[in-house]
């Protein structure tokens, strides 16, 4: 089975790959463009999702050894830095963060990269709007149907400029829930 789903927030994105282990379906793969892929299985699993900025390979080679020393299945993540896939059979020890400082690291990263890709699509979205409105220059000199048809024509192309700008806020949106649990885990 395959699904299609895009997901800004990492936490939302394990809750609904969760949701399919526990109807029975084991993920077998997860490319970028946000297909997943899943098969039938009557073992129950569990995924975790973890960030991590870039590592050398001699570091993602420990990282891995070390998860996969403890049961889990590594599915994909690029080897850079970015989200990392975790699968294993559910057995009682389903957490890949073992302590409040690991846990709150994680949030760290993941705040960072909320952050960056943030600004990243602000930082588009101020050249794209450098001249905001509609691209016609008369539009608004135009009457009667002439406005009209010239208005509909132009607005596909407004509401593809505000994209990024979409972006920004589900981004920032992802950031500020990040931002917030990293928070309250330095705080106690």
């Amino acid at each position: 089975m395959k699904k299609f789903k895009m997901f800004f927030d990492i936490e939302e994105e394990e809750r609904w790959l969760n949701e399919q282990l526990q109807k029975g379906y084991r993920c077998t793969e997860i490319s970028g463009l946000g297909f997943y892929t899943f098969e039938r299985s009557d073992k129950r699993y569990v995924m975790r999702l973890d960030y991590q900025d870039y590592l050398s390979k001699k570091k993602f080679r420990e990282y891995k050894e070390i998860y996969e020393d403890f049961g889990w299945e590594y599915l994909r993540g690029p080897w850079l830095g970015g989200i990392r896939y975790w699968q294993k059979e559910a057995d009682g020890q389903t957490e890949i963060f073992s302590d409040r400082q690991s846990k709150k690291y994680y949030y760290k990263r993941l705040k960072d990269y909320s952050f960056v890709l943030s600004m990243l699509f602000l930082s588009y979205s101020f050249i794209l709007y450098k001249d905001s409105g509609f691209y016609h220059d008369g539009l608004w000199n135009m009457e009667g149907s002439l406005f009209w048809k010239a208005f509909l024509f132009e607005t596909p192309f407004v509401l593809l400029k505000l994209i990024p700008a979409l972006f920004v806020v589900l981004f920032g949106s992802s950031f500020y829930k990040a931002y917030r649990k990293y928070s309250m885990l330095r705080e106690e």
